[in-house]
């Protein structure tokens, strides 16, 4: 969070667990990599593979997702904030 804001990449991580339910931090980034815009930079998509696990263990200490499992699903907050609709938790 910046300031109390979602930053972006905590917001396409919030819509990403939003839209996909049971979304473990390994399928996490794989879609953290789809959706964002593509490079040169050979490293690129590992690291942003690395951020996955980075934004669940803070969106998860801020109480926007939950571990359910070996996977994560929303919160009321979460939904509430990135207009979700409805969810597991």
């Amino acid at each position: 969070m910046s300031d109390g804001y979602p930053t972006a990449a905590q917001k396409e991580a919030l819509r990403l667990v939003c839209d996909h339910d049971g979304l473990d931090t390994d399928r996490l980034a794989i879609h953290l990599v789809g959706v964002r815009r593509s490079s040169s930079n050979p490293g690129y998509a590992r690291a942003v593979s690395r951020m996955a696990g980075t934004l669940a263990w803070r969106l998860e200490a801020q109480g926007f997702i939950t571990r359910s499992g070996d996977a994560w699903a929303t919160t009321a907050t979460d939904r509430a904030l990135i207009s979700c609709p409805g969810g597991p938790a």
